[in-house]
């Protein structure tokens, strides 16, 4: 019998039948609080009525014009609306469907654009699990494993992870930037280095924010040597964090924008955005491909764009990733083993941590499955799988938050054996 691979492993045992805004409802007509958001996709909830409507639309007009055979309105029409949202300047784009294949293409336009053939990346950053973004990637040994040797020319720089280094953030901050100028010292000539590229938050790596001096840092150290500055917003934009992009929290320009994920709201779609000089340095036929900017796509992330303007998600987002990662804290703080509880918006994770300092992963899973039989679906994240997340969907209300921080404190009263 035909069955899907043994290593598709699900992070719950649920078997969705539907799904609407912040809910889930399996087979059996039981709902679940929705709170990873298919890992920061569903962005205006499941099925919003008015992405519905437009893929709806969509599909009975044009469902597949691939894009360098012939043009569709709904990709032109992107382009023209991304343009309000993106940062200034970058000004030229090129589809494709995963948050994969995006850092593939910003990896190629950066190396052909400067000619040069390394790249750094920051410890704990995820970058995808085709071959050039998982040699980029070490949130965990899984991504990287087994299939070496990996794409050459890759060096990775410590992030300012402060609980794991058992520092303060300027510590943690100086000591990153420190090693970074060392390793452009010792193994990646300046010149040799075409880009940084960095998660303005490390998803699979734990949920830890970076901090604006770092980030200003390596805006400063990529001017100062012509090194492009890659912001890989997969998971923190389109108002994840509370800001349209995540890196808007730390008053930087960057040279290449990655986004996916919730661009579209459940349907395969992502982009790279650069200047129009640089990416016209890209050489010919390296950009392409069959399924990019798909139309049904397309139609979807102008409504999902509608939807964000229109109901104040991004505001939103600010207000309810405060309220949870208050709430988060208010539980930690009556169970040491949660080390930590950090986050940005709604991207909130609890770090569990053993009496000797040592990573909890036990009691994190217990907790997240303590969780999932109360009604609330997480995920766990960290090198770990210490940390549990929590991601919900943009329209999320602080009644749906609270109900969420409610079953949050049963179920790690229930892992500690309280």
């Amino acid at each position: 019998m035909t069955q899907l691979s043994p290593h598709l492993k699900q992070a719950t045992p649920v078997l969705a039948a539907r799904g609407e805004g912040v809910h889930i409802y399996d087979e059996a007509g039981r709902r679940y609080l929705d709170f990873t958001a298919g890992i920061g996709v569903t962005s205006t909830g499941h099925c919003h009525p008015k992405v519905v409507a437009a893929a709806q639309q969509q599909v009975a007009t044009l469902i597949h014009g691939q894009y360098t055979t012939v043009m569709h309105r709904p990709l032109l029409t992107l382009i023209e609306r991304l343009g309000d949202v993106l940062p200034q300047g970058l000004d030229s784009m090129f589809f494709v469907n995963s948050g994969s294949e995006a850092v593939e293409a910003s990896l190629r336009l950066a190396r052909q654009a400067t000619g040069r053939p390394n790249l750094i990346a920051f410890e704990g950053g995820f970058h995808g699990r085709s071959m050039g973004a998982a040699s980029l990637t070490t949130s965990g040994t899984k991504v990287r494993a087994g299939f070496a040797p990996l794409m050459g020319g890759v060096h990775i720089a410590p992030f300012p992870y402060a609980y794991h280094y058992g520092w303060d953030q300027e510590t943690a901050t100086r000591f990153a930037l420190r090693e970074l100028d060392y390793m452009l010292a010792t193994q990646t000539a300046p010149n040799d280095t075409a880009a940084f590229i960095i998660e303005p938050v490390l998803g699979e790596g734990g949920y830890v924010p970076a901090d604006p001096a770092f980030v200003t840092g390596l805006r400063e150290r990529a001017d100062r040597h012509g090194i492009l500055l890659i912001i890989d917003e997969v998971q923190t934009g389109f108002g994840r964090t509370g800001r349209f992009w995540g890196h808007d929290h730390f008053g930087v320009r960057p040279d290449i924008v990655i986004t996916a994920k919730g661009l579209a709201s459940g349907f395969p779609l992502s982009a790279i955005a650069a200047p129009a000089a640089l990416m016209e340095k890209a050489w010919p036929g390296s950009q392409g491909g069959t399924y990019g900017g798909n139309a049904v796509a397309c139609a979807a992330a102008l409504a999902t764009l509608d939807v964000i303007q229109e109901e104040g998600l991004v505001e939103n987002a600010a207000v309810q990733g405060a309220r949870m990662l208050e709430g988060a804290r208010a539980i930690a703080d009556k169970h040491e083993a949660i080390g930590d509880v950090r986050g940005l918006g709604l991207l909130v994770g609890s770090e569990f941590t053993a009496p000797d300092g040592s990573p909890d992963t036990a009691t994190a899973q217990r907790a997240h499955a303590a969780a999932v039989e109360r009604g609330m679906l997480l995920l766990t994240c960290g090198a770990y799988g210490n940390v549990v997340r929590m991601i919900p969907p943009l329209v999320v209300t602080g009644e749906q938050v609270d109900e969420a921080l409610g079953i949050w404190a049963d179920a790690v009263a229930a892992a500690m054996g309280v």
